[in-house]
């Protein structure tokens, strides 16, 4: 294990696991999506990037060959191990005291939509402490229907990835499930999402100091957006 599982999470299978029950070793086997791609277009090139929740590197990575400057934060040692050629941070999000601002803050892999408000409330005080007045911050949130039509399984290089259940356990509150498997190994890891529909998501933003910019994709799950002027 690496450090306390929080209430609520859990994870299971071979090598170190984090304490909101992701498996180091899996996720230094899963592939980079579209995100950097994503981001590319969104943000000016090669500017400072704060990457919270980095975990092994899968967007870190790119995202310095491509030319960006990399702050990489995670709240796992074991984790952090893995990134290379980016600034590392050990830390829990919301605690995150940097004497630094950033041209760019990236809040990925749905961090959002962590099961308790205040968590949430601040990852996204985070997200606007370090952002630069001219800078932006991207975030990645759930798509309309995510919890619908499960289970759900797609196929990843040498593997297979299935999302088992979303189950209420508290008023707005989903305990989702999700299995991971391949020929040599298997995990698993259960957490908790909070969704957030697109009024709820951008009054959180307002309540942090932020502001949509835009929405990035299609399916309005990436989003840029501003700092609020007069706001800290």
């Amino acid at each position: 294990m690496s450090g306390r599982m929080r209430e609520g999470y859990q994870g299971t299978g071979p090598g170190a696991i984090t304490p909101d029950g992701c498996a180091v070793e899996l996720y230094g086997r899963l592939p980079v999506g579209d995100e950097p791609d994503i981001i590319q277009r969104a943000v000016p090139a090669k500017v400072h990037i704060l990457e919270l929740g980095s975990g092994v590197g899968r967007v870190t990575h790119p995202l310095v060959e491509r030319g960006f400057t990399v702050t990489a934060v995670d709240e796992s040692p074991q984790m952090l191990e893995r990134v290379h050629g980016a600034r590392t941070v050990c830390s829990p999000i919301e605690e995150l005291e940097l004497e630094a601002r950033f041209d760019v803050v990236l809040l990925g892999s749905f961090l959002v939509h962590a099961g308790d408000p205040q968590v949430r409330q601040g990852l996204l005080r985070t997200c606007r402490r370090h952002v630069a007045d001219d800078g932006c911050v991207l975030i990645q949130r759930e798509s309309e229907g995510r919890h619908d039509n499960l289970p759900q399984e797609r196929k990843v290089a040498g593997g297979l990835v299935r999302v088992v259940s979303s189950d209420p356990v508290g008023p707005g509150v989903r305990s989702v499930h999700v299995e991971y498997i391949f020929s040599d190994a298997r995990w698993s890891q259960t957490f908790l999402s909070r969704p957030l529909t697109a009024k709820a998501f951008e009054l959180a933003l307002s309540e942090a100091g932020l502001a949509v910019d835009a929405y990035l994709t299609g399916d309005r799950t990436w989003v840029r957006a501003l700092p609020v002027t007069g706001q800290p």
